[in-house]
């Protein structure tokens, strides 16, 4: 069976959690963390990144820090996972959800100004399968009407937009570690902070409201509780884990980027014929092959299709169900606009294995599987 996901895996991170447990410091915030947070530093050109627990961590941290209120409104794409809600109605806003564009799967950024009102806070991109959103309309917009922007990178760690990475261009950017992901620590994310004047805070909120930061870094002789918070550090054992696939975070991307490029050619045929639709990404984004998906004509078709691969021992699966109809999503948001495409769009999307160490000759069996299906 070919599975959907493997974790990835480099060798030495069992070396680097041996390292932190000998250094008796497995608790938050120790060496491997810091390593990974210069890492994430200079890597993305971010002010200040801060290892999390998870990315729902790091964007429910965010909202704490964009002051996001009850009776606030934060405008969102309906297409994304339910933790890019769940942050803001955690803080009692309102999820307003906009329509998606059907080429790239990210918020229609021509639709976002029709869904602001004197409510609005935030806007929340999603950067759907490492692919940006088109950040220099929706930072525009943010300046016009002096919201906040909040970027849901968590897939998109080595993607970038006309040059920057993603997650730096908001106040806020949400990176996601967790199994699924390019990299991985089992669970966690990392915070990115553009502006100095935030970056105290969020050591503070971070810290379960204390300015334990300033303490380690020698600044005060004493730390106490300063302010609300919560405890959104990871163990150094799963930054020692994170920190082994940094390391390596080139020949992680090429070994997808060349399975994702091996897909696209490999089924560039069925797409000429009109049979399926393929991943769009524009010239000005690069993106950091997080996923490969195709677009069947239908739900009807797609169900066909998975089965079909699941019977040939490929497990390929369907991504979000939209939030604007599911039940949380009807108590505590609404849908601004027409729902013309996502809906339609996310009932025909499949999405292919995709991992570091697939094989070639994996991959070369899955085209030919899809193919079968199409020529049968």
């Amino acid at each position: 069976m070919i599975r959907f996901n493997v974790p990835p895996f480099t060798g030495h991170e069992m070396d680097y959690i041996k390292q932190a447990v000998e250094n008796q410091k497995i608790c938050g915030d120790g060496e491997f963390t810091a390593k990974c947070n210069t890492w994430l530093e200079e890597k993305t050109g971010s002010r200040k990144a801060l290892l999390t627990t998870s990315c729902t961590h790091a964007t429910e941290l965010a909202a704490i820090l964009a002051d996001i209120r009850p009776g606030d409104e934060v405008i969102m794409p309906s297409y994304t996972f339910v933790s890019t809600a769940d942050a803001f109605v955690l803080r009692g806003a309102t999820a307003v959800f906009t329509d998606i564009r059907p080429d790239t799967m990210n918020i229609d950024e021509n639709l976002i100004e029709a869904a602001i009102t004197e409510k609005t806070k935030a806007i929340v991109p999603v950067h759907y399968a490492g692919v940006s959103c088109e950040m220099d309309k929706i930072m525009e917009i943010a300046k016009k009407y002096n919201l906040k922007v909040i970027e849901d990178a968590a897939q998109g760690i080595m993607s970038e937009y006309k040059g920057k990475a993603l997650g730096t261009f908001g106040e806020f950017g949400c990176f996601s570690f967790h199994e699924t992901k390019n990299f991985s620590m089992g669970e966690g994310g990392a915070l990115l902070i553009r502006d100095e004047e935030n970056i105290e805070n969020a050591e503070i909120v971070r810290e379960k409201g204390t300015n334990r930061a300033k303490f380690f870094r020698g600044q005060i002789d004493k730390y106490t509780w300063v302010d609300k918070g919560s405890s959104y550090l990871p163990s150094e054992l799963n930054a020692a884990y994170l920190y082994a696939q940094l390391e390596m975070a080139d020949e992680i991307t090429k070994d997808r980027m060349d399975t994702w490029n091996h897909y696209y050619e490999g089924l560039k045929g069925l797409k000429d014929e009109g049979r399926i639709e393929l991943p769009f990404v524009p010239e000005h984004c690069r993106h950091n092959a997080h996923m490969f998906y195709l677009k069947a004509r239908d739900l009807e078709e797609r169900t066909k299709l998975i089965a079909f691969l699941k019977e040939n021992d490929i497990l390929s699966v369907f991504h979000y169900v939209p939030l604007h109809s599911a039940p949380a999503g009807l108590k505590f948001g609404r849908f601004n606009g027409e729902d013309r495409f996502t809906t339609k769009e996310s009932e025909r999307l499949l999405r292919l294995p995709l991992y570091y160490g697939l094989k070639e000759e994996q991959t070369e069996y899955i085209i030919g599987k899809v193919k079968e299906f199409y020529k049968g």
